[in-house]
């Protein structure tokens, strides 16, 4: 016999050595990991479809500042209501909806403004407008 040879016997057949892992632990972590894998692929998306609507909400700020602009160079107090306008920015054209609505100050008018494209909504802008 070869030196060692008891020992090596003994290790062999140690109770615990050899074993792998069972079929239900093996199962478990291959859910931990589709569960991570999951959430990461949503989280990525999500960065992807922001960083895509990010310039066209630079886009919408700009038709929706002209629209504040133009009411504030009217040269006449507009009544209540609504109103509808296009903005062609780059390539784009954007529908801007604006609601003026009265406040307990009748020198202040309450001022709505939704911008939109494609039926998509991009902004909610609310402000307030004085007479003078």
């Amino acid at each position: 016999t070869h030196p060692g040879g008891a020992m090596n016997q003994r290790l062999r057949h140690a109770p615990g050595l050899g074993q792998g892992f069972t079929l239900v632990e093996v199962l478990v972590a291959l859910l931990l990991v589709a569960i991570a894998l999951g959430a990461g692929l949503r989280a990525s998306a999500s960065l992807t479809q922001q960083a895509q609507r990010h310039p066209l909400q630079g886009l919408a700020q700009i038709c929706a500042d002209n629209q504040l602009v133009a009411l504030r160079l009217s040269p006449v107090w507009l009544a209540p209501g609504e109103r509808e306008a296009l903005c062609p920015q780059l390539d784009q054209v954007f529908s801007v909806r604006t609601r003026l609505s009265p406040t307990p100050n009748p020198s202040v008018m309450r001022i709505d403004v939704n911008v939109s494209l494609a039926e998509q909504p991009l902004l909610h802008l609310t402000t307030v407008m004085g007479r003078y």
